[in-house]
């Protein structure tokens, strides 16, 4: 049954090590690897022996002490059985562990096979009489869902992962302990040396009880982020395309950029060594494109406004040895999003100030963009970036230093023709109004010279910000026509736009 998922199988304690300490010592099974990011029948967490008694797809009970015997023991209407454990994906060994030697009580489900009884989804229960959930169960689908997530370990360290665990956070000590035992390997190496050091101090009795505040905020909101691979799954370039072309009017060459860009991924399922910097006048679409592309990259995404930016600090945060210091901007960033990979967009980078004299606080972001890592001051950890895709945006490239241009592919973004304006009036901007205010497209017409007076209001700016204005104004007036004076429809001359304007 498993040996598509390319099994290897090694001892997970050795008996006769200790032997003074782990007397009587009896390991029942072996581990197999798995990258599998969900559990099923076929891709079970463990296989219990079933040999003595087969039982329905649910049973209750505990996991045997680890040092003593590998077993789950459990009961059937009264009757007490002791099942062996047969083999464990390699992810979930400390974890199998951890609910042994803490007597937690679970509901196993899973299902009978010929390799045994295959468990695919656990579940704390509460003790003392019924089957019902403990509230501590959201702290253990939230392990088991980062295991599933993580690679196969290279040592011995369902259903979909119950929703609860999505809105689960590590605060506690004993969670944020107890995770770094069952799920640590989850973690980039340095960050989980970096977290059991800052464990040690928040337990401390000898630093400050600000110092232990500190560490124990740092360590809740690192442990909280999901550190992924850089290994970006394929993309669809036509669905990319299409996507593209539904929200964008014309922009060839801007599209062509952004579809090399998913073609480039599919071939090395790593992010591009360039972030995008998307150049042009004010209104032109430069942020909706950074969207998409977030969109397309099926990433989550956060923006950082560099114009409200005159500090470094403000994007590196501030050091632990004062009692407000709290993480900058960008590590904020990772914590929003809950994930190492996302998209950063950045906005207005030409429009970054320092407030007192000193560098451009937008150079800060030069480690971000560099794949090498980045250390907040707040964390003092490196933080991988290697999952970062920064797309940023400015009206005016020369007011950007040459070291932080040299990390983009700069596109240009022309203003529209006035012809290409029209077509954008006529078929994204004002369909778009209509649809979300509830009007019929025959309800709201504009003529042709109605529409040249809309673009001779709107032709002192660049962009199409004042275009999609002047559709919603024409919207607005249609609806109240209609509901108000109880006209039928709406048709707009280039007399009726320059008096409504």
């Amino acid at each position: 049954m498993f040996k598509a998922q390319k099994e290897e199988y090694m001892l997970v304690y050795d008996a006769n090590a200790n032997s003074g300490s782990n007397a009587g010592f009896e390991c029942t099974y072996t581990t197999f690897k798995s990258d599998n990011s969900t559990a099923s029948p076929e891709n079970p967490i463990l296989v219990l022996d079933n040999s003595e008694k087969k039982w329905d797809e649910t049973s209750y009970g505990l996991f045997t002490n680890p040092y003593k015997k590998t077993a789950f023991d459990f009961q059937i209407n009264g009757e007490s059985f002791t099942s062996n454990i047969l083999k464990i994906d390699s992810r979930f060994t400390s974890l199998i562990k951890w609910l042994g030697e803490n007597r937690v009580k679970v509901k196993l489900t899973g299902a009978n096979s010929s390799e045994g009884y295959n468990v695919y989804k656990i579940q704390e229960v509460a003790f003392g009489n019924g089957n019902k959930l403990s509230a501590e169960d959201g702290f253990l689908q939230f392990m088991i869902e980062r295991l599933l997530e993580s690679s196969a370990v290279a040592e011995d360290n369902s259903e979909e992962p119950d929703e609860s665990a999505d809105d689960m956070k590590l605060t506690s000590l004993t969670s944020i302990s107890d995770f770094l035992n069952c799920a640590g390997s989850t973690l980039p190496e340095n960050i989980r040396l970096w977290a059991r050091r800052n464990l040690v101090v928040a337990r401390s009795s000898e630093v400050t009880p600000e110092e232990k505040r500190h560490a124990q905020r740092a360590l809740s909101i690192m442990l909280n982020i999901k550190w992924k691979s850089n290994y970006f799954e394929s993309i669809d370039p036509v669905e990319a395309r299409r996507i593209l072309d539904e929200e964008l009017f014309g922009m060839e060459s801007v599209k062509q950029r952004i579809i090399e860009t998913v073609i480039q991924i599919n071939r090395t399922h790593t992010l591009p060594a360039y972030g995008i910097l998307l150049v042009g006048p004010a209104g032109t679409g430069k942020s909706q494109i950074a969207y998409l592309v977030a969109k397309i990259l099926k990433m989550p995404w956060t923006t950082l406004d560099m114009s409200s930016i005159n500090d470094a600090e403000q994007l590196t945060g501030s050091s632990r040895i004062y009692s407000n210091a709290k993480p900058g901007i960008i590590m904020e960033a990772f914590n929003m999003a809950g994930e190492s990979n996302l998209v950063f967009i950045i906005n207005e980078l030409d429009k970054a100030t320092s407030s007192n004299g000193n560098a451009n606080p937008a150079d800060v972001l030069l480690t971000l963009l560099d794949n090498l890592g980045f250390t907040d001051n707040y964390m003092e950890c490196l933080i991988p970036t290697s999952g970062v895709y920064p797309i940023a945006t400015a009206n005016d490239k020369d007011k950007i230093s040459a070291p932080l241009l040299s990390r983009f592919a700069v596109i240009d973004i022309p203003d529209y023709t006035r012809e290409e304006k029209k077509t954008i009036f006529l078929k994204y901007s004002l369909p778009k109004v209509l649809k979300r205010i509830g009007l019929h497209e025959d309800e709201c017409l504009v003529f042709d010279d109605g529409l040249d007076a809309v673009l001779d209001y709107c032709k002192d700016t660049t962009g199409i910000r004042d275009l999609e204005q002047a559709a919603e104004h024409l919207a607005a007036h249609a609806l109240y026509m209609i509901e108000v004076e109880h006209a039928t429809s709406v048709s707009y001359t280039a007399d009726m736009v320059n008096e409504l304007f």
